[in-house]
């Protein structure tokens, strides 16, 4: 008698523990990436307005039919094509169940999977949950641009897909227009299937433009969009997101996440309507008071020391922090980020739970600036403490 082999080959996610971490020692949680802010009071409202008028049974498996059909017309604009609210759009638990659910509705055991590093602790789980090998291809800092040559040289005969993550977490990386022509021209050239998590689209700062890549004519009808209502509109804990997906890949989709999960949380869907009739104004003042946040971030860290990039996009910075005078028992990323957590009281992600590519993220941290000012404020108070 023993456990299924997959599950060990990954942990539980670095992220999660991070913040577990932080609630034990009291610390500042720049680790995980979750508003520390209310959501929007017209959609908590029509959250709890759906509750009290008993709209809290199953709903329809792939979604409520009001929901599909304001995002199958978000994504007609979007990706320039026919999306049909019933035939192409899944309501998901969250994006981390719409790669799961796609990997599994195209992956068979033994394809491979390219993913690029640094990336998101969940995306190697959900390959080997579907039975497949995540292949990890790096981006190399400082600029972490994706490379075309780098990608291609490592497509095999098992490749079966890629999953790009656009806007990038942790790098905040807006892939331009040269990155994508690579993507298109590897994916279309191996006959691959492109799964993208753009959970962040609608955070991207000014002087960038996020560009879907569903949306390149080639990539059309092989490219799985995922995205959800978590970030943007700070309902991280309501675990709903989305899949567009073409004709071939829809009908295993729709299945998949039936037996997964059945539905999506019934009163949030009702919720999620209203978050999407929101006025253009609710976006604009979101990305100023990102843009805020972002500055404040970048002052924080720049002031003690830490190399970090400005990102494009999301709300993450990945900093090195090599230079700075550490405790000898901190040097490694996952030991950094612990000495951080318990005796500096600030929560950050280790760089190497980031990286699956040996010699990557040894001495680098993630944080996550989707706080209140106040809350960075006083994380630099504690910082200047430690490094002052």
């Amino acid at each position: 008698m023993r456990p299924a082999m997959r599950v060990g080959q990954f942990r539980e996610s670095v992220i999660r523990d991070m913040s577990r971490l932080a609630i034990e020692h009291g610390a500042i949680n720049l680790s995980q990436g979750f508003p520390d802010f209310d959501a929007p009071e017209p959609v908590t409202e029509a959250a709890r307005r759906a509750i009290a008028d008993g709209d809290n049974q199953y709903g329809m498996t792939w979604g409520r039919p009001g929901l599909r059909e304001a995002l199958a017309e978000r994504y007609r604009g979007l990706l320039g094509w026919d999306v049909d609210p019933l035939e192409h759009v899944t309501v998901v638990c969250g994006v981390t169940e719409g790669i799961v659910a796609s990997m599994l509705a195209v992956l068979d055991p033994g394809d491979e999977i390219l993913m690029l590093d640094p990336a998101h602790d969940n995306f190697r789980p959900s390959a080997f949950i579907a039975s497949a090998t995540p292949v990890s291809v790096p981006l190399e800092p400082p600029e972490y641009r994706l490379d075309g040559d780098r990608l291609a040289a490592a497509v095999t005969p098992r490749t079966k897909a890629l999953l790009l993550n656009t806007p990038h977490n942790p790098t905040g990386r807006v892939f331009d227009a040269e990155e994508l022509a690579a993507v298109t021209r590897i994916v279309v050239d191996n006959d691959l299937v492109l799964i993208t998590d753009e959970i962040y689209d609608r955070i991207v700062y000014p002087g960038h433009t996020h560009v879907s890549p569903g949306s390149i004519p080639e990539l059309a009808d092989r490219t799985i969009t995922l995205s959800g209502f978590g970030k943007t509109f700070a309902v991280t804990g309501w675990r709903l997101g989305w899949v567009v997906a073409p004709p071939m890949f829809a009908p295993g989709l729709h299945t998949v996440h039936d037996f997964l999960t059945i539905c999506a949380p019934t009163p949030l869907q009702a919720a999620a309507e209203v978050a999407l009739e929101l006025p253009e104004s609710y976006f604009e003042s979101m990305m100023v008071a990102y843009g805020q946040r972002r500055a404040r971030m970048m002052e924080i860290l720049d002031g003690i020391g830490f190399e970090s990039n400005r990102p494009d996009a999301a709300y993450y910075v990945l900093s090195r922090y090599g230079d700075l005078p550490v405790p000898q028992a901190a040097l490694d990323a996952t030991a950094f980020a612990h000495w951080m957590t318990t005796e500096v009281g600030v929560a950050v992600v280790p760089g190497d739970a980031c990286y699956n590519v040996a010699g990557y993220g040894a001495d680098m941290i993630r944080w996550a600036f989707c706080k209140r000012l106040d809350t960075l404020d006083a994380a630099a108070d504690r910082l200047a403490t430690a490094f002052g």
